[in-house]
């Protein structure tokens, strides 16, 4: 089965909407290789429609431009590109389509069809959280900037706990944590009367 990875820039407080407003002070090399790095290992993309037509506005550009991000932009337009969207929508960026169905049926069955590589998401947050929800996002890879923006759209909104195991942490220069989550097995997690007698051990009190 193919992974899903997802990539996405958020600020101290769990922000994630309209990161260009807030995002670009913090990029770096660092940054960029980072995301680089996630969108290279996959040769399909999934996106929301913003997203898109944000990447579709500027990518096609910049390779015809052959400036130094040519490489990236010519793998991105060589991706197969898949698109979630309500509405009917006409591509002119190559190698895109709009996905088929239900939003989970349809992503399930495209983790099943064959590929050596991964499918990378990046920004989208309302797909990821509809994915994440569902169990179908295998890495989750947060840029998280230190800002606290106090209002906006939140990754995690209220709903039932999304369980998670950090596997790799990394610190850039300008403060932002790369963190890279994938999914853990809640049932393994430990409950109340546990933790109060694990408090009681640590303390030598009561807990």
């Amino acid at each position: 089965m193919r992974r899903i990875t997802a990539g996405l820039f958020v600020s101290l407080d769990g922000v994630v909407g309209e990161p260009q407003d807030w995002h670009f002070p913090y990029f770096n090399d660092e940054m960029g290789a980072a995301v680089g790095a996630q969108l290279a290992s996959a040769d399909t993309l999934l996106l929301g429609r913003e997203t898109y037509d944000s990447f579709a506005g500027a990518w096609p550009g910049r390779e015809a431009a052959g400036g130094e991000d040519a490489g990236m932009a010519k793998a991105l337009g060589d991706a197969r590109k898949i698109v979630v969207s309500h509405q009917d929508l006409d591509f002119t960026w190559r190698n895109s389509e709009q996905l088929a169905g239900d939003l989970v049926d349809a992503v399930t069955e495209l983790k099943q069809q064959p590929g050596a590589t991964d499918i990378a998401m990046s920004g989208s947050p309302s797909i990821v959280q509809q994915l994440l929800a569902a169990g179908l996002i295998d890495e989750l890879h947060l840029l998280v900037h230190p800002v606290a923006l106090r209002s906006g759209k939140r990754l995690f909104e209220e709903g039932a706990p999304i369980p998670l195991r950090l596997i790799s942490a990394q610190t850039f220069t300008t403060g932002v944590l790369h963190l890279i989550y994938t999914s853990a097995d809640a049932s393994g997690s430990v409950g109340y009367d546990d933790a109060k007698v694990h408090l009681a051990d640590v303390t030598g009190n009561p807990a």
